[in-house]
């Protein structure tokens, strides 16, 4: 497995563990897409 594979493999694991599964539908909070697009959130 090359360098670029396995970082893009971690990377990928990353997003998953942050995708949460709520009454049976796929969702991220906003505070994780805020930190992976490097953007604050509004209160």
């Amino acid at each position: 497995m090359s360098k670029n594979s396995l970082v893009r493999l971690v990377e990928e694991e990353k997003i998953m563990n942050k995708i949460h599964v709520i009454r049976n539908h796929k969702v991220m909070l906003d505070f994780d897409l805020a930190e992976m697009y490097g953007v604050e959130t509004n209160d």
